[in-house]
Parts: C-alpha cells; sequence; structure tokens
C-alpha cells in the first residue's frame, strides 16, 4: 500500500502536475527541451531580464542537456531488457537468449529512425493503444480481487510506509522513482508533437492504464506475496504469457522513441546554438519542421546503448544507472523555470517560491536516494554527461578564440575598396559569394583568394548567416542587405535554432531588398581553417587538440548551407589557438 501510493503521488506530482502543466508553458515558440528554457533565460544575443544569472543558468543549462544523452543510451538498454526478461518467467530456460534478444530489437529500433517520427508513429500509434489498454485491463482485472488497494490514493499509507521502514523504504524510493522516468523527453518532444496533444495523450490514455496496472500489481501483491518476483507479468493469465511479452518488447521499443528523437531535438539545438558543430540533420517531414534525423547520433547511441546492454546484462543492474542522470537533469529543469518564472513571467514571489519549494524538494528526495548509486552503475550516465558537457563548452569556448584569432586577420572594408577604386585590382565577370562569421571588415578567405589570384569579382556578396535565439523565424523578413559600392554588398540572413539555411534557396529571397542574385551564376567561396594548439592564452592544450579534432569531425560548411559542389572554393588558412 506504500509503495502504491509513493507510485500514485509521483505520477500525479512530478508528471501530471509539474510537466504537463507547469513545465510545458515554457515552450520557446512551440520548442521544449532544456536548451530552449535556457536560451529563453539567457539568449546568445541581446539582453533578458535575467542577464545577471546567464553566468548559471548556460553552463547549469549545458550540463542538464548533456545528461540527456546519458538518458538517451540507458533508457532503450533497460526498457527493451525489462521486456525481454519476461521470457525468464515464461520459461526459465530461455534467459540466456535475453541479451541477444535484446540487441537484436535494439538494432531494428536504431534502424527505422531513418525514416522519421511521423512515418514511424503511424506503424507504433496503434500498437501503443493496445498496450495501453492492455495495461489497463489486466490491472482493472486484478483490482476486483484486492479493491481495498485503492485506499493507496491516501497519501497516508506513503508517509507510514517511511516511518516503519526508514532506511529501506528511502532505498526503495530510487525504484519508485523508475515509475515517472521520460518527463524529460516529454519536454523535449514538444516540438515534434506540440502540446496539446502531449496532454490529451496522457490524461486521456497512459494516465489512467498506468494507474490501474500499478494499482493492480499493488492488489496481486496483497493476495499472493509470491508475486514479488515479477508482479507485471504475474497478472497475465499464463496462456496471454507470450503475447504479453512480445507486446511488452514492442511498446519499450516505442517509449524508447521518445526519448531518442528528443536527443535528436536536443541535439540540433546544440548545433544551432554553437555548443555542437555543424553535423548532418535530416528532415522526415514536409509538415512537421520538429521532426528530424541525425545519423551520427542515431549510431553513436546505438553503439553505445549495446555496449550497456553487454555491460549490466540484466536490467534490475541497470535501474542502478538509469536514475541518477534524470533526477539530475529534473532538478535542474525545476531550477531553471524558477528563473523563468521570476524574471520572464514576472511571477511574484509568493507564487513562485512555494511552487519551486514542492517541486524541488520532490526531485531533491529522488536525487538523494539514486545518487547514493553511484558507484553501482550511476557512474555511467554521469560519466557520458560529462563528456558531452566538456565537448559542447571546447566547441563553444574554441568557436569563440577562432572568431578571435581571424578578426586580428582581418583589414578594414575601406581600404579593399579604396584599392578597387584606384584600378590597383583587376575584376572578373561573375558573383562570389563569401560566407562570414563576421559581420565586419574582409573575410580572411577573400583576403587569400585576393594574395594568389591578383583578381575580385564584379559583384561581391559578404554573406553573414545568423542563428537566433528563437526556435523558427520569417527568413524572408530577418534579410538584410547592405550596399558597399565597388560591387560589394554585405547581406545578412537570420533564422530560427530549429531551422536548417539552405543558402541557394534564401539569396533569391535578396531580390526583395535591392540585390538579384541567380543561384546558378554564383560561385561560393568558403574559409576552411586548419587549427593549430599553440600555447597562447585561450584554453588548455588538451583542449585545443579536442577542438581541433571536432572540426576536423564536423560537417563541413558546403554541406550544411547546401551549397551545390560544383559552384564552391574552399580557401584554406592555418590559425594558431
Amino acid at each position: 500500500m506504500g509503495v502504491v501510493s509513493l507510485i500514485f503521488w509521483a505520477l500525479t506530482l512530478i508528471v501530471s502536475v509539474k510537466y504537463l502543466v507547469l513545465i510545458l508553458r515554457a515552450d520557446n515558440k512551440g520548442e521544449g527541451g532544456i536548451l530552449s528554457l535556457m536560451a529563453m533565460i539567457a539568449p546568445p544575443r541581446g539582453e533578458s531580464p535575467a542577464r545577471h544569472l546567464h553566468w548559471f543558468a548556460i553552463p547549469v543549462g549545458i550540463f542538464g542537456a548533456a545528461l540527456l544523452y546519458g538518458d538517451g543510451l540507458i533508457t532503450p538498454a533497460i526498457s527493451v531488457m525489462s521486456a525481454v526478461e519476461g521470457l525468464e518467467i515464461a520459461a526459465p530456460g530461455l534467459g540466456q537468449y535475453v541479451v541477444p534478444i535484446s540487441i537484436c530489437i535494439l538494432f531494428g529500433l536504431f534502424s527505422v529512425q531513418k525514416f522519421g517520427t511521423g512515418k514511424v508513429a503511424s506503424v507504433f500509434g496503434p500498437i501503443i493503444v493496445v498496450w495501453f489498454a492492455t495495461l489497463f485491463g489486466l490491472g482493472v482485472n486484478a483490482i476486483g480481487a484486492a479493491p481495498q488497494i485503492l485506499g493507496a490514493v491516501n497519501p497516508v499509507h506513503a508517509v507510514r510506509f517511511f516511518l516503519d521502514y526508514g532506511h529501506q523504504a528511502f532505498v526503495v524510493l530510487g525504484f519508485v522513482f523508475l515509475a515517472v522516468t521520460g518527463c524529460e523527453s516529454i519536454y523535449a518532444d514538444m516540438g515534434h508533437f506540440g502540446k496539446k496533444p502531449i496532454r490529451i495523450g496522457w490524461y486521456g490514455l497512459v494516465f489512467p492504464a498506468l494507474l490501474a496496472n500499478y494499482f493492480g500489481q499493488g492488489a496481486l501483491l496483497l493476495t499472493d506475496p509470491e508475486a514479488a518476483r515479477n508482479p507485471f507479468y504475474l497478472l497475465a493469465p499464463r496462456w496471454f504469457l507470450y503475447p504479453l511479452i512480445v507486446l511488452a518488447s514492442t511498446a519499450t521499443v516505442i517509449a524508447s522513441q521518445a526519448l531518442i528523437s528528443g536527443v535528436f531535438s536536443i541535439t540540433r539545438q546544440a548545433v544551432q546554438l554553437g555548443y555542437l558543430p555543424r553535423l548532418e540533420i535530416r528532415h522526415t517531414s514536409s509538415e512537421e519542421i520538429g521532426q528530424i534525423y541525425v545519423p551520427v547520433v542515431n549510431w553513436l547511441l546505438l553503439a553505445a546503448t549495446i555496449l550497456v546492454v553487454l555491460e549490466f546484462r540484466s536490467s534490475s543492474s541497470l535501474a542502478h544507472a538509469y536514475g541518477v542522470a534524470v533526477t539530475t537533469t529534473m532538478v535542474i529543469t525545476t531550477t531553471l523555470a524558477f528563473i523563468l518564472m521570476r524574471h520572464l513571467w514576472k511571477w511574484p514571489a509568493w507564487a513562485a517560491i512555494p511552487v519551486t519549494v514542492l517541486f524541488l524538494s520532490i526531485d531533491l528526495a529522488f536525487f538523494s536516494t539514486n545518487i547514493i548509486k553511484v558507484h553501482e552503475g550511476g557512474w555511467l550516465p554521469l560519466l557520458v554527461g560529462a563528456l558531452v558537457f566538456t565537448v559542447m563548452t571546447t566547441w563553444r569556448r574554441g568557436r569563440e578564440i577562432l572568431g578571435e584569432r581571424l578578426r586580428e586577420l582581418h583589414i578594414p572594408l575601406e581600404v579593399l575598396l579604396r584599392d578597387i577604386h584606384d584600378n590597383s585590382i583587376p575584376r572578373v565577370k561573375g558573383t562570389a559569394v563569401y560566407l562570414t562569421g563576421s559581420a565586419a571588415g574582409v573575410p580572411h578567405s577573400l583576403l587569400h583568394l585576393l594574395r594568389y589570384s591578383r583578381v575580385v569579382h564584379e559583384r561581391v556578396v559578404l554573406l553573414t548567416v545568423e542563428t537566433l535565439e528563437t526556435p523558427f523565424a520569417n527568413i524572408r523578413e530577418g534579410i538584410e542587405v547592405q550596399e558597399l559600392g565597388e560591387g560589394f554588398y554585405r547581406v545578412l540572413i537570420r533564422y530560427g535554432f530549429m531551422q536548417s539555411p539552405n543558402i541557394p534557396l534564401i539569396l533569391p529571397l535578396c531580390k526583395d531588398h535591392g540585390l538579384s542574385l541567380n543561384p546558378m551564376d554564383l560561385t561560393y567561396v568558403l574559409g576552411r581553417e586548419t587549427l593549430i594548439p599553440s600555447k597562447r592564452r585561450g584554453m588548455a592544450i588538451w583542449r585545443e587538440k579536442l577542438f581541433s579534432l571536432i572540426s576536423r569531425a564536423a560537417r563541413q560548411s558546403m554541406a550544411y548551407f547546401g551549397l551545390p559542389p560544383s559552384r564552391v572554393i574552399e580557401v584554406g588558412v592555418q590559425i594558431e589557438m
């Protein structure tokens, strides 16, 4: 009664109230996730009401996002293994096949990601409805044999459980938390599905089914304490056991889908906000811009997940590793939400503080009971989070240093235009588009090309692409064109951090601003920097080497901006970090 009461109130307060009512309100123009929350509080450019807290919100938000990657490799592993372990109940001799079957299912799960959330959902949707209907039916049937379990709704049972069992109850709380994991993926997936469908799905289907099943398992244990070895599968009649194993395995694959989609969303946000290098991001829907597929992340997650299965070999062993990352992320989300409430939503202190104290006390209770399991496997998500955090912060800082070094090489544009006006530099026919990260000075690629070719095109477009702190932007309205003279133009294109820019499609829109460009007549000039670690002031040598390694592995600008390879010239330069 005490454990079921804990599960009931955890699902109600954390999922139904905190995330579905409060956190889903923190949408950045339709997008969710901890990086979107961080971007609302601490936008990369411009002022914000919470600017004095940027020093706190940015690193904490990045670390919370990094922890989601640890969650992303553990969730599929523990979900699939827990379902396949039903074979040990149906036929104990099949227990040795749990690991190989789990690996096969995981490989199939990650292989279908390329088809996109929408297509996968069209297949998985009916199955998940059958799954939750089954959960509900099994639970209600068991409750009929011991209806007194419904009294667990009374929180007195949860309190009495702690008073009677003390430290044991505290340890059990860490496993109760497994009933509410997935909250962060709900928030991160908001851009895939939208707030309304998520809320309808939870309140109308998922929440009732989960409650019925957990109460049903409690009722079974009241009548048959021996069922504690696996109360879920023992809810089912013997004839339904194998179909239930198949259905559960399928459902856990689908459940993992939500977390994987959330990792894709977080990855794109990190790329566009400048915390990860450019990666190949494929849009899998012509209607929903939030539905994406990131190949490199998908296959890295698969490899890591398989290694986790081989290392832990059972869901019970992996359960020790599971809660640490999720509870830490939940604490961070609640803390950032408080800043949002006070400084952006303008909630008065008398409203924001009690709400935050309530949810933060619950989060910290779960965090405390999970953090003691670090030596039993909880180190894994923390290690993954620390590695991703290091990569993110190193990339961000490295790009800042690289920008400083490139600005040192700049010469004023006025000097170049004066030389051209004096006819000291020959001109050749055509239009060259130089992509530059700075809206000032002369791009280093133009300087180096001029140094070796001694000529400049008749028309030169200095193009800067700027990522806004909002998820989506009207690109047509965000274009700025400035005529500089001597056939030179400076063009600024702004887009949201959930959008992928395609330069050949965007440039014709400059016609509305007085610059007519035909994509078929353009030559794109890109700068490629070879980074050399040095002892100059900036980062530690090991971080500079890491930044250089990441740079070589990053997707090149040509592919990222959708440039036709036959019209691209790359100009290389070596730069000391």
